[in-house]
C-alpha cells in the first residue's frame, strides 16, 4: 500500500559568489543614502548645476575681491618703469650730497645716482666699469656737492582742476548736482594747459594728487600724476599707477588692485554749498556708506555661494557703477583724504570709521588735530595722517584756532605730518617753503622734508616708487641750489621718470652757510601755550618797559631816514659784538661798549643779550585788509564792503556818488593776525577800505601792536592815500573805470572825493591804483602824463598787484610811478597776471630786481591778512633771489620806507618803531623778535 503525499515542498538555485557581492552593494548605496548624503555637502553634489559659461571669469572676480591694494610682489624686480619714453637716454649724477628719505629721514650719503629706464638703478659710489659700459649714451650732470632729494610730492592739490589763469568754464573741482558723489573723477576736468605746470616743476613737485574741490561732503576720486608734459599729452599719460578699473577692465584679477584715492569734506565748506548744518552732512556720509556696506554685503554672500559651487538662483554680480569706488572704500581698498577742520567734525568722521569699517588716509586742514591728537588714533584702521598749512590760517572760523605749531605737536604725538599746498589756494611751486616754515617753528628736520617727500609718498600709496632715493624707485630727483630747508631753496635741475625738466636754469650764488642744515630759534613755550589755551594763546606784548635798556652782544643795527635805511653800526664779523642803548623807546646809541655805556650809571639800567641780535626798523604791511578784517569769511568780524557808485547809486546820506570812506574809520584793533605779524617784526600797518569793484577811499596807517584807537601812537596817519582798483574782472569795462578816473582828476571836483581827488592832481596825496596788467599800467601812465599836463603839477601814482609791470620797467621808472608788488612772487591767478616773470631757475630776475634795476621805487605787498606775518620772509626771499644785488638795508626798505613813501604816510624817522631781535638780523630765518622799540609809547614792548 503507498503514503499519503505532504505539504508542497520550494526548491532554491544555490547562489553564487557574485549574487552576493551584487546584494551587498545594492545594501550599501540604499545606507550611504539615508545616512551620509543627507549631510549638506552631499546635498550640493546632488543638486549641483553646471557652472555657467562665465564661471571661472566669476570665481577670479570673487577671489580678487580679497586681495589688498598694493604693488605686486615682484614690483622692484623691474627693470624699466612703465613710464619710461624710449630715447630718453641715462644720466649720472656725480658728487651729491643725497638725502634718501630713509632712516626715518636721517639718511645722507655722500656719492652719485644713475637712472636709467625711467629708474634709479644705483645710489652711492659707482664701479667705473659699470658706467663705461653705457658709452657716449651717458648724460653726466655735476652736482658739485648740491643737495640732492626726492622730487616734491604733494598731497593736496587741485592743479589742472582749478587751472590757472582762471577762466569761466574752466573750473572743474566741485559738483553742484549733490552733496555725495563718489562717482565723479578728478581726471575727467584735468586740465593740460594749466599755465602751473612748469611753475610747480620749477619748484621741484613731480608728483601731486588731483583731489575734487571740498563743496561735496563726497567729492569724488582723486588721482595721482606726475607733472611732466607727455607726447601724449592727455591727463591720462600723465597718471602714475592709475586703477585698472579706471576704464572698468581687470586686466589681471590675480594681481593685487592698485590703490584708488577719494575726497571727502566736512563742516563748512559743503553745509554752504548746500544749505546743510553738520547734522545733515553726517546723516548723508551715514546713508552712503550705509548703502555702500549694503552692496558689499551682497557681494560677500554672492561670492561665497559661488565658491561653494551654488550656482543655482544666483544671477549676475551684484553691482552699482555709481557705488562701486565707495564698496571699495569700505573693502580698505580706497586712499580716503579728508577735508576737516575742527574737533566736532573731526570726531564724527572718527565714529564714522568705526561704525563702517573703513581706515582714513590723512585729516587735510585739521586745524585743531593738535589739540584732539588721541581722537585721531582711535580712528578705524590706524592712525590718518595730516596734512596742514604752515602758517595759512583764520581766513574762517573753523580755521581760527590753527597754530604754527601744529606739526612739531603732532609729530611728538607720534603723527605723521605731512604739508599740502591746495593749489591754487597757496602756489604749489612753494610747497618746500610750507616745510621750510613748519621746520622753523619746530618740526623736526627730518620729518620736514619727509612731509613733502617720503611721508607723503607713503600716505599716498606711492611709497613703493616715488619719495625716495633708492635703487629701484622712479627716477624723480631734484639738485637744490642750497639746503632744502634754507629759506629761497631753488632747484639747479628737476628729473620726472629721468627725464631733465629745467632746460636752462638760471642758479644764484648764494653764501656757502645756505648749503648747512639752517638754526632756528626755541619755541618751545610757545608751542605749550597753543596747547594750554587751545588755540588761542595770549598774544599782545607780555609787558612794557621804560627807562635805559643796554643790547649786548648785537651784531647790527639800523636805522631810518625819511627815504631809506642807512646802517647805523655793524660788527663786520669782528670777534667783539657791539652794544646798543635805548631810552624810553627811543635808540640812543650804537656802537662799541666804550661808545655808549660810559655815560650810564649800571645800577640805572637793563640790559638784554642779543647773542648776535639786531636793531632795525619795523616793516609794513600793505595790501590785505590788515585791521579791518579778524575772519575774512565771518561778516560779523570785518568792517565789510564800500559802496560802489559805478555798480549801483550811493544812499544821498552819504553824500550820494561823491562820497569817500576813511578806512580809519572803521579799525579793528587786537586781531590775532595783527598781533602775529606784530611779533614777526610787522610794527605797521597801511590799509584801505575793502571793495570788491573799482571804488576804495582813504588809506589809513597804524600799529599792528596797538590793543584799541586811543591807545598813544594806535594810528599814525589817519588819511595816506586815494586808493582805486582798475582790472578786467570789475564791472563795468576797464575803459569806464578810465574814463570815470578821468573825470575824478581832471573833471568837476565835487564833494568829499572831489576834495580828495583835488590832493592827488595837486600831488600832495598819491593816487594808489591796484592794476595789474601791463595793458591797464601803460593806460595809467598816459593817463598820469595827461593830467600833470594839463595841470601843471606833477602827480604822485603807485601801483598796487603789478602782475605784469616788470614788461614796462622803463617806462614806469621814466614816469615815477611807484609799484608794490603784491604777492612778492607773482603767479597767473587770472588772465591779467599772466604774463609774470618768475624769477630762478625760470629766469635771471625776479619782478623786484627787474623793477629795481630800471629805477622804479619797488616795495612788497602781503595778500591776505595771515601773511603779514610772513613778510620778513618775503623780503629776506627777495634779497636771496636777487644773488647779492640786493643788499641789507635795501631789502629793509623794500618792506618798509619805501612801502611808506609808495603810500603817502609821512612819519618822522625818530617816531617810527624798531624791532628786536636775537640771534641774528630780522631777515635771518634764525632769528626771533623779542622786542619792539616804541617811541611814540615811550617803552620797549616786551615779546618773549
Amino acid at each position: 500500500m503507498g503514503k499519503a503525499p505532504g505539504p508542497a515542498r520550494v526548491f532554491r538555485r544555490p547562489m553564487n559568489q557574485l549574487t552576493i557581492l551584487g546584494a551587498l552593494s545594492i545594501f550599501s548605496f540604499l545606507f550611504l543614502a539615508s545616512h551620509l548624503f543627507t549631510e549638506p555637502r552631499y546635498i550640493a553634489l546632488i543638486h549641483k548645476r553646471p557652472e555657467p559659461r562665465h564661471a571661472a571669469a566669476t570665481i577670479s572676480r570673487c577671489n580678487a575681491l580679497k586681495l589688498q591694494a598694493g604693488p605686486p610682489r615682484d614690483f622692484h624686480e623691474r627693470s624699466q618703469s612703465d613710464r619710461f619714453v624710449h630715447g630718453t637716454k641715462p644720466v649720472l649724477i656725480k658728487r651729491a650730497k643725497i638725502w634718501t628719505g630713509g632712516k626715518n629721514g636721517t639718511e645722507v650719503i655722500r656719492g652719485d645716482v644713475l637712472l636709467d629706464k625711467g629708474l634709479i638703478k644705483s645710489v652711492g659710489n659707482l664701479h667705473r666699469g659699470r658706467l663705461e659700459a653705457y658709452g657716449s649714451d651717458l648724460v653726466v650732470v655735476d652736482a658739485k656737492d648740491s643737495w640732492l632729494t626726492p622730487g616734491i610730492v604733494d598731497i593736496h592739490s587741485h592743479l589742472g582742476d582749478a587751472p590757472s589763469p582762471a577762466l569761466d568754464g574752466a573750473e572743474d573741482d566741485n559738483s553742484e548736482k549733490e552733496t555725495i558723489q563718489p562717482w565723479l573723477r578728478s581726471l575727467d576736468g584735468l586740465n593740460t594747459h594749466d599755465a602751473s605746470y612748469p611753475l610747480s616743476i620749477s619748484g621741484g613737485i613731480t608728483t601731486s594728487l588731483i583731489l575734487p574741490g571740498s563743496a561735496n561732503a563726497i567729492g569724488g576720486q582723486a588721482f595721482v600724476i606726475k607733472l611732466r608734459q607727455t607726447d601724449e599729452r592727455t591727463p591720462t599719460s600723465m597718471l602714475l599707477e592709475p586703477p585698472y578699473n579706471i576704464n572698468n577692465s581687470f586686466p589681471n584679477l590675480n594681481l593685487p588692485p592698485r590703490w584708488r584715492h577719494m575726497k571727502h569734506a566736512c563742516g563748512e565748506n559743503p553745509g554752504s554749498q548746500y544749505h546743510d548744518t553738520r547734522m545733515d552732512t553726517n546723516w548723508a556720509f551715514r546713508e552712503a556708506y550705509k548703502k555702500a556696506s549694503d552692496i558689499k554685503e551682497k557681494q560677500d554672500e554672492y561670492c561665497s555661494r559661488i565658491l561653494a559651487g551654488k550656482w543655482d538662483g544666483l544671477g549676475q554680480f551684484p553691482e552699482d557703477l555709481q557705488w562701486e569706488a565707495l564698496v571699495d572704500v569700505v573693502r580698505g581698498r580706497v586712499k580716503v583724504n579728508v577735508h576737516c577742520y575742527e574737533a566736532v567734525d573731526l570726531d564724527a568722521m572718527v565714529r564714522l570709521t568705526n561704525e563702517f569699517k573703513f581706515p582714513i588716509a590723512a585729516f587735510h586742514h585739521a586745524s585743531e588735530a593738535y589739540l584732539v591728537p588721541d581722537l585721531l588714533k582711535k580712528a578705524y584702521g590706524g592712525t590718518p595722517a595730516v596734512a596742514l598749512f604752515a602758517t595759512n590760517s583764520r581766513y574762517k572760523r573753523e580755521a581760527y584756532r590753527s597754530s604754527e605749531f601744529a606739526p612739531r605737536i603732532l609729530a611728538r604725538h607720534g603723527l605723521k605730518v605731512l604739508l599740502k599746498s591746495d593749489h591754487p589756494v597757496s602756489n604749489s611751486r612753494y610747497l618746500l617753503y610750507e616745510a621750510q616754515q613748519a621746520y622753523y617753528y619746530g618740526l623736526p628736520y627730518n620729518l620736514a622734508l619727509a612731509s613733502v617727500t617720503s611721508n607723503a609718498a607713503e600716505v599716498m600709496g606711492m611709497g613703493h616708487r616715488i619719495g625716495y632715493v633708492k635703487e629701484g624707485w622712479d627716477a624723480d630727483l631734484v639738485i637744490w641750489d642750497s639746503h632744502p630747508l634754507a629759506l629761497g631753496a631753488t632747484p639747479s635741475q628737476v628729473f620726472i621718470d629721468g627725464i631733465p625738466q629745467l632746460h636752462s636754469a638760471h642758479v644764484v650764488r648764494k653764501p656757502d652757510s645756505f648749503q648747512n642744515l639752517p638754526k632756528v630759534p626755541d619755541f618751545d613755550e610757545e608751542a605749550a601755550e597753543a596747547v594750554k589755551y587751545e588755540g588761542l594763546p595770549p598774544l599782545a606784548p607780555r609787558r612794557s618797559t621804560a627807562g635805559v635798556t643796554v643790547f649786548t652782544n648785537v651784531t647790527s643795527v639800523y636805522g631810518r631816514t625819511p627815504d631809506a635805511v642807512e646802517v647805523l653800526f655793524t660788527a663786520n664779523g669782528a670777534p667783539d659784538l657791539g652794544v646798543a642803548v635805548a631810552r624810553n623807546g627811543s635808540l640812543m646809541c650804537s656802537g662799541t661798549f666804550a661808545d655808549c655805556l660810559l655815560s650810564f650809571d649800571p645800577p640805572d639800567v637793563t640790559y638784554v643779550d642779543l647773542e648776535g641780535g639786531s636793531i632795525s626798523p619795523g616793516l609794513v604791511s600793505f595790501g590785505s585788509p590788515l585791521g579791518l578784517h579778524h575772519i575774512e569769511a565771518e561778516d560779523s568780524t570785518n568792517d565789510g564792503d564800500v559802496f560802489d557808485p559805478l555798480v549801483k547809486g550811493v544812499p544821498k546820506i552819504l553824500g550820494g556818488d561823491t562820497h569817500i570812506v576813511r578806512a580809519a574809520d572803521g579799525l579793528l584793533f587786537g586781531s590775532r593776525d595783527a598781533y602775529l605779524a606784530y611779533r614777526a617784526g610787522v610794527t605797521s600797518g597801511i590799509t584801505a577800505p575793502t571793495h570788491k569793484n573799482f571804488y576804495s577811499g582813504l588809506g589809513v596807517s597804524f600799529s599792528t601792536g596797538a590793543a584799541h584807537k586811543l591807545e598813544a601812537g594806535a594810528i599814525t596817519q589817519e588819511v595816506t592815500g586815494v586808493h582805486v582798483a582798475v582790472r578786467h574782472f570789475s564791472k563795468p569795462s576797464v575803459s569806464t573805470q578810465i574814463a570815470t578816473l578821468r573825470r575824478l582828476l581832471l573833471g568837476p571836483q565835487d564833494g568829499a572825493s572831489g576834495y580828495w581827488f583835488k590832493k592827488v592832481t595837486e600831488g600832495e596825496i598819491p593816487l594808489v591804483i591796484e592794476a595789474h596788467s601791463a595793458d591797464i599800467i601803460a593806460t595809467l601812465i598816459i593817463l598820469k602824463k595827461e593830467v600833470e599836463a594839463e595841470t601843471g603839477k606833477t602827480m604822485t601814482m603807485t601801483i598796487t598787484g603789478g602782475a605784469e609791470a616788470h614788461i614796462l620797467a622803463k617806462e614806469l621808472a621814466e614816469a615815477r610811478v611807484g609799484v608794490i608788488l603784491n604777492p612778492s612772487r607773482p603767479f597767473p591767478y587770472v588772465w591779467e597776471d599772466r604774463r609774470i616773470l618768475p624769477g630762478p631757475p625760470l629766469s635771471r630776475d625776479s619782478a623786484i630786481m627787474k623793477l629795481k634795476s630800471a629805477g622804479v621805487i619797488v616795495g612788497i605787498g602781503c595778500e591776505e591778512i595771515w601773511s603779514a606775518r610772513n613778510l620778513r620772509f618775503d623780503v629776506a626771499w627777495a634779497a636771496i633771489e636777487a644773488g647779492g644785488r640786493i643788499s641789507m638795508r635795501e631789502a629793509l626798505a623794500i618792506g618798509s620806507v619805501n612801502v611808506q613813501k609808495l603810500l603817502g604816510v609821512e612819519i618822522p624817522a625818530e617816531e617810527e618803531d624798531l624791532v628786536v631781535t636775537r640771534g641774528g638780523e630780522l631777515l635771518d630765518v634764525h632769528s626771533k623778535v623779542i622786542g619792539v622799540l616804541s617811541p611814540r609809547q615811550g617803552t620797549l614792548q616786551v615779546l618773549e
